[in-house]
Parts: structure tokens; sequence; C-alpha cells
């Protein structure tokens, strides 16, 4: 889990986006005493913590634990072998948990990726390690600095995309580890808006369409850029309806369907959904009733721990990674 960040220091650099998030945050209210009235504008936790269960799309074929304790990130490889980031490893499991191998790397890995020719990124806080598909380290490429902090890596044919929630901003790589461009951040001229992070959960993937989808979590949407760095265009809305996203910063995971749509997950209310590619909800993959622990673990007005992240293998079975309850469920389409 990410434990080790303060509040005070996402906090600091989100302030310019206040705005934003008190318009989106509903008070939670308590329940009305004797002789006082229920506050009409409270939020009913209780009764979104109920999901209909005709929008529930998905159901249950696997569940494992994780072998190491704290996982933050899952990613799928090639032959859908499952990778966790937790602890200092990088952990190769088969689809029913079983450990196939583990690579230690120099510090916490937070972020993995792995691509097509079984080549493993893990991202450290400030920097990407790169190992090959025995675990031997190839190379560590430079710092970020003590801001840096890699939540999530997405690789391409060519490149590798490093989300870093500290500094607000997507980075562009080629293979060798040079940096070529940075996306996402403030820039009136490209008309964008810039990332509001309240929490450190930036998340990154690659589209068959070439284009990257990114997580704003203080905005409430997806965002979706060329490689280049242009906002083609964004989805999402705050609401504590199913089909958008409360709380102060969600969704904090994405992953991709073959076609284009999107799996998102969230905390606070911690959930699982689906939506088309230009953003309409199409169902709910597992609600909050499947993670209780998850729940417990954070307010909808304070949640920097928790969360949910997520992924998609070859027969487009959803993993989704519940980093309280430290294990992985495997979610298939209902037929």
């Amino acid at each position: 889990m990410i434990r080790d960040i303060t509040r005070r220091r996402f906090l600091a650099g989100a302030a310019r986006g206040a705005g934003v998030l008190a318009a989106t945050a509903a008070p939670l209210g308590a329940v009305a005493g004797p002789g006082k009235k229920a506050n009409p504008f409270a939020l009913d936790v209780e009764r979104l913590r109920k999901t209909d269960p005709k929008l529930i799309c998905y159901q249950q074929v696997g569940r494992f634990v994780s072998p190491q304790p704290g996982p933050r990130r899952i990613a799928i490889g090639p032959d859908d072998l499952v990778y966790l980031a937790a602890a200092n490893s990088v952990i190769v499991l088969g689809q029913d948990g079983a450990r196939v191998s583990e690579f230690t790397c120099t510090a916490v890995v937070r972020s993995v990726a792995v691509a097509t020719d079984g080549t493993i990124y893990a991202g450290v806080r400030d920097h990407v390690e790169v190992l090959d598909r025995s675990g031997k380290l190839l190379a560590a490429w430079a710092t970020l600095g003590k801001r840096a902090w890699l939540s999530s890596l997405a690789v391409g044919e060519n490149d590798l995309f490093a989300a870093d929630s500290g500094n607000r901003v997507v980075l562009r790589y080629d293979k060798s580890g040079k940096l070529v461009g940075r996306i996402a951040e403030r820039n009136k001229e490209r008309n964008i808006p810039g990332l509001i992070l309240p929490s450190p959960y930036l998340d990154v993937e690659l589209a068959h369409d070439g284009l990257l989808r990114v997580n704003n979590t203080g905005r409430h949407r997806v965002e979706a850029y060329t490689a280049d760095g242009d906002l083609e265009f964004f989805w999402g809305k705050p609401s504590g309806a199913i089909d958008g996203f409360c709380g102060c910063c969600n969704p904090v995971g994405l992953a991709l369907l073959p076609d284009g749509r999107c799996v998102t997950c969230e905390k606070g209310l911690p959930r699982v959904k689906v939506y088309s590619k230009d953003g309409a909800f199409e169902c709910v993959v597992a609600g909050v009733e499947s993670f209780p622990e998850n729940w417990r673990q954070c307010s909808l007005a304070d949640c920097t721990v928790g969360g949910l992240d997520v992924a998609v293998d070859s027969q487009q079975r959803i993993y989704i990674l519940d980093l309280v309850a430290n294990d992985v469920r495997i979610m298939k389409r209902k037929a």
C-alpha cells in the first residue's frame, strides 16, 4: 500500500485545484440527533455501498493472495503471466497465483510494465530499472529527483511512458532511457489544464489506437493524449452515482480492453467499472460490497491509502488487485 508518503506533500502541489475539489466533494454529514433536522445535502454513503445487481456484468472465476504484503501495481505479461510490484520485488505468478519467479530491484517497486519480448520495466520511486525476462538487471535509468514518485508505467514498441505522481507529469522515454517528452503538464498554448493529484495515484495506459489514457484524479476524469503530448479528448464527471467518480480523487487505476473500452477502479468507495471508448458507463465489474476491508480503510473525505489496481489478459478477463486485502481477483464477463 502507498503508506510512506504524506498527504501534505501531495496537497501542497494540488492547492491550485482547490476550487475544482471543493466543487466536486459532497459533504458527508452526520446522522441527525434528537431535535435536529437531517442535512439534506449529506452524502448517503450506506446507499452508495450497495450495487444494483442488474448493473454487474462480471463474475469472479479465481482469486489468490499476493506472496508479498503491500502490493502496489499489477500487470499482465505477453504470456498472460501476472506481474506484481510488491516490496523490493517484481513477482511473476501464474494465472492460479502460483509463484513462477521473483526478481529483486534496488528499492521499493511502485510500478511495473512488461514488453512483448518479455523485458520488464520496474518503476522505483525516482527512476526506472530494466530487467530481462530472467530477472537480470540490464539498466538503471537516471534519477528524476527527490519529488519523483513513479506510480505507473506503460510500454509500447518504441517508447516507455512513466507516470510521475510527484511531479504531476507523464514522461516519455525511448527504449535506451533517454527522456524525449513530457505529457499532461499544464500548458495554456496547448489547451492542457494540467493534473490535479491530491494523492499519488497517477496511472497511464497505452491503447491500441496509439493514444495514452491518463487519469486526472482531482478532475475526476480520464484524458487521452497523443505520444507527442496533445490532449485529444477527455471524459468523466464528479458524482456519487454509479456512472461518475466521487471523493477527493478518482479514478485511481485504469486498464484497457482490446476494443478501446476502459476499465476504471476507485478508492474511498472501492469499485471497478467498464466505460465505452468515449466514456459512456456500461456496467460494474465489482461493487463496493466486494471490498469490505478496502472501504473501511479510508473515508471519501480523506483517503491517501487503500484503493485498487486492475489489468486485462488476452482472454479479456479482468484482474483486480486489492491493495488492502492483499489479493487478486479474476473476473470474467457473464454469458
